[in-house]
């Protein structure tokens, strides 16, 4: 019955792995480079799979609409969403880069786009886990020219919120992508039913490798791709964020829409901030203050909701 959302509380524990795992490895290769690399380990990750369970390496039989839909997600979504908040983890670090725009971007446009409406205690519950991950964020004020008054940069800040509109809006286009793909060809099995969304996080990965390495070309950067792939240390993080992130989260999180709607899946996934507290203090010496924990526990009662 809750299907969807299950799902989506299992890709939020998939993106607090992958996003330590991408923090320590884009402060060795840098955020863009990053994203080439990630985005490249998945496309051969998902060739691998799909060509075990059906047959093929690229889903070329998806139709004109779907390719069109899933590669303006992979722009908005990979390119977009992702450079910022790669970016953002640079400037603010992975736990404070996952801000909550995310879940009223996809409400809003699932919305326009697809004509979902959020039940009562769906919409309560996502506004009580957004207020929980923003005390889980916030810290204590500071009068300062170029902070804020959670005592983050303010860049690092706007790369994460542009992060969260940009994933949001990626997540409800991916959506109407495999909308499009199940129209044009239906599946005849349950197994292809399944692998529809790591179909779509293919086609997505490509957009979104063809736009990384524009931005690599214009910058001028291409050296620091052949000198990153030399880098053991990066390569070996990189692989294992690759599999929790683009490879096994982006696919949960597109098979996660397909059966709930995308703010709902979107304000469960946007959890990260919260789960990610444990790994933050083991593995980066951060504190965890009261605050935090009353914010985990403001979410927790949000999540909740969900399920009524």
């Amino acid at each position: 019955m809750y299907t969807g959302e299950i799902i989506s509380l299992i890709v939020a524990v998939s993106w607090t792995v992958t996003a330590v795992c991408f923090e320590y490895a884009g402060k060795r290769i840098g955020a863009l480079t990053l994203n080439i690399v990630r985005l490249m380990m998945s496309i051969i990750m998902l060739a691998i799979v799909l060509k075990l369970t059906t047959g093929h390496v690229v889903p070329w039989d998806a139709g004109q609409e779907a390719w069109k839909w899933l590669v303006l997600s992979g722009l908005v979504g990979d390119v977009f969403g992702d450079f910022c908040l790669f970016n953002s983890y640079l400037l603010i670090g992975s736990r404070f880069g996952q801000l909550t725009l995310a879940p009223p971007t996809a409400t809003i446009a699932g919305y326009l786009f697809l004509g979902e409406k959020m039940g009562m205690y769906a919409f309560v519950g996502m506004l009580v886990c957004i207020v929980g991950i923003g005390l889980s964020i916030v810290g204590k004020s500071v009068t300062n020219n170029n902070r804020l008054g959670i005592q983050l940069p303010l860049k690092g800040v706007l790369y994460g919120i542009r992060a969260g509109v940009g994933q949001g809006l990626g997540l409800v286009l991916s959506k109407i992508g495999m909308n499009c793909y199940l129209d044009y060809n239906p599946p005849v099995s349950s197994l292809e039913r399944f692998m529809l969304p790591f179909e779509a996080t293919q086609i997505r990965a490509f957009a979104g490798v063809a736009g990384f390495f524009i931005i690599l070309l214009l910058r001028g950067e291409v050296r620091k791709l052949l000198t990153a792939l030399s880098d053991r240390p990066a390569m070996a993080t990189s692989t294992v964020g690759t599999f929790f992130g683009p490879f096994a989260g982006v696919s949960l999180s597109l098979m996660a829409v397909q059966y709930t709607q995308a703010g709902v899946a979107s304000t469960l996934m946007a959890l990260t901030p919260i789960i990610i507290l444990l790994p933050s203090k083991l593995i980066f010496h951060e504190k965890v203050t009261f605050r935090q924990i009353l914010g985990a526990v403001l979410s927790v009662a949000g999540v909740a909701l969900f399920f009524v």
